[in-house]
């Protein structure tokens, strides 16, 4: 007859270690602890770099900058008018932190937006040829309170932080700023160009977060997410 010993904290015969084993799993951090208000697959393919696949909620907000607004205030309250839409859109039933952001290029005072056709496109690039822009981004993060009643519609944590990077373009020609629009990279991109794609040919240097360029800065991003019991390092390592 063979015996079985068990050690008092064995979860096979104490409940009570059983329970604290299932509230340690139940606590480990997932993939998917996390919403994102925005459709923007670039957005996506940043977080899929630290291991997050959030569910994407996204509510159409006017983005339209207000008359003489600054350009660090026009990206804070895009990304806070985001982030309120997507948490409106989930009706009460916010159970994990929900993040949106905002990204814009900026030339002086200027605000670079979409190009909405070849002729606004080739005017962007024209105005950054051979000079030097920031380009911002604001993060807002929402969560709800660990013991708020679960249909609270109002969040219970409001985060954000806005980064700037500084970018130097070197000087475009006309002919190639014809040739880099026919590529179709420019047509939904912020400044029209993209510094993760072909757009790289024309970018000298970039000082400060290369992810920011790119619509979200991953440093500051994470700091946000592990405050929140999201931590990149904790998640599961799947193959």
């Amino acid at each position: 007859m063979t015996e079985h010993n068990h050690s008092p904290d064995d979860p096979a015969t104490d409940p009570a270690a059983a329970t604290a084993t299932a509230t340690a799993a139940t606590n480990v951090p997932q993939a998917t602890d996390l919403y994102l208000a925005s459709r923007s697959p670039r957005r996506l393919e940043l977080l899929a770099q630290l291991g997050l696949r959030p569910k994407v909620v996204v509510a159409e907000i006017d983005e339209t900058p207000a008359d003489h607004e600054a350009p660090e205030a026009f990206v804070a309250r895009i990304a806070q008018a985001k982030a309120q839409a997507g948490w409106a859109t989930l009706n009460g039933r916010a159970s994990k932190p929900l993040l949106a952001a905002d990204t814009a290029v900026v030339i002086g005072a200027q605000i670079l937006g979409k190009p909405a056709d070849a002729d606004a496109a080739l005017r962007m690039l024209a105005l950054l040829s051979g000079r030097q822009h920031r380009v911002l981004t604001a993060v807002t993060l929402l969560a709800p309170a660990a013991s708020a009643d679960p249909q609270a519609r109002n969040p219970a944590l409001q985060r954000q932080v806005v980064v700037e990077t500084q970018v130097q373009m070197r000087r475009i020609t006309p002919a190639e700023a014809r040739a880099y629009w026919a590529s179709g990279e420019p047509s939904d991109k912020a400044g029209a160009y993209a510094v993760q794609g072909l757009g790289a040919i024309f970018v000298e240097a970039v000082r400060g977060s290369y992810s920011n360029v790119v619509g979200l800065p991953l440093f500051e991003t994470a700091q946000l997410l592990r405050e929140q019991g999201v931590d990149p390092l904790a998640l599961p390592i799947t193959s």
